[in-house]
């Protein structure tokens, strides 16, 4: 069997896998794969092979990775709106107590149940807030503009 004929089984199976995993990355070492198979069909050295399905395979990989589809930076669970539905929502507060250290505190009423509440930042004045992270069973919250 030709070399560039194993190549081209070696980037099936890795294109096999990657449906298998779901992974986008696999599927660029198989392009490094595939430009493996193109040099084996123009050159007999199998280090030129080599260093380009490495190369080409690298390169790929890389690219992918600075992509929109590579690792992307994920907020905090807590703080995510996607996760956890009370982010964003909005409660009133009628009373703050001063917990120290410009930390202010609360308790209310919020989805039927008594919740520790902590002010984000600012000054702590009566009236509605928004929800802005879930610690826990603590809610931080911002004052509404």
């Amino acid at each position: 069997m030709e070399a560039w004929m194993w190549w081209l089984i070696a980037a099936g199976a890795v294109v096999i896998l990657e449906l298998m995993t779901g992974t986008f990355y696999l599927l660029m070492v198989s392009i490094g794969l595939l430009a493996g198979a193109a040099m084996a069909s123009l050159f007999d050295s199998v280090a030129l092979q080599l260093v380009v399905a490495a190369v080409v395979g690298a390169v790929a990989t890389t690219c992918l990775h600075f992509s929109r589809f590579g690792l992307q930076h994920k907020p905090e669970v807590s703080s995510n709106p996607n996760v956890n539905i009370d982010i964003g929502q909005q409660l009133d507060i009628n009373e703050w107590t001063d917990a120290g250290n410009g930390r202010f505190v609360a308790r209310s009423k919020y989805r039927g149940a008594l919740w520790d509440i902590e002010l984000q930042h600012g000054h702590a004045n009566n009236g509605r807030f928004e929800i802005v992270q879930v610690v826990g069973s603590r809610l931080v919250v911002r004052p509404v503009l």
